[in-house]
């Protein structure tokens, strides 16, 4: 189903900042990454497989890190957003996935570890709004056991290929597949690649 063009005369709700983290590790299907299923209760995609993720909070723009974002990540982040809010989205990344799921980049967080891989922005006819920012990193550099707050339940590592089977919110099957897509790249063309992808309202429909 297309979203629908803004039509009520009502400005539309400016999307709030967002981070979200893909944690990839390796499996006997090949790559798998951590997702958990948002309650029915969430005015943003309830009921959708989602990858850990919320809002920067003001506190990520001044919270401490143990490593910053290597300076290509930083880089391909600069080419939208400011110095401020880049450093932010990545401390927030990482403080929605210890909350959502246990796992942890360090305390203090280390940076280094992530890349930069995707952006979505909601459209304006959404009453809920994120201008999202798709991070990933290694699962062999997080620690912890996945617990979580409860706010994601049948949170676990998902084949990539079983989650594409599966019925995804079209923003969330986007992601996974250029996820796919980057995760067939060597280090060095990863780091050479070009600014990531950007969802738009004109690409953007529900599934």
């Amino acid at each position: 189903m297309t979203i629908a063009h803004h039509t009520t005369g009502i400005a539309p709700v400016t999307p709030r900042s967002a981070a979200s983290l893909l944690v990839l590790r390796g499996g006997a299907a090949g790559a798998e990454v951590l997702m958990g299923r948002r309650s029915a209760n969430h005015r943003f995609m309830p009921n959708r497989l989602v990858f850990p993720g919320g809002a920067v909070d003001p506190g990520d723009t001044s919270a401490p890190a143990e490593s910053e974002l290597s300076p290509h990540v930083f880089d391909r982040l600069r080419l939208h957003v400011g110095a401020g809010l880049a450093r932010a989205l990545a401390i927030a990344g990482t403080r929605e996935l210890h909350e959502e799921t246990g796992l942890s980049l360090g305390v203090p967080p280390r940076l280094d570890a992530l890349d930069y891989i995707y952006r979505a922005i909601t459209p304006p006819a959404s009453p809920v709004r994120f201008d999202a920012f798709f991070f990933t990193v290694p699962a062999i550099r997080v620690t912890g056991t996945i617990a979580g707050s409860g706010e994601l339940k049948e949170l676990r590592y998902y084949g990539i290929e079983e989650a594409l089977e599966l019925d995804l919110a079209f923003v969330t099957r986007a992601v996974l597949g250029h996820a796919r897509q980057w995760l067939a790249l060597g280090a060095t063309e990863r780091i050479a690649l070009g600014p990531v992808p950007v969802l738009r309202e004109q690409r953007w429909r529900e599934s």
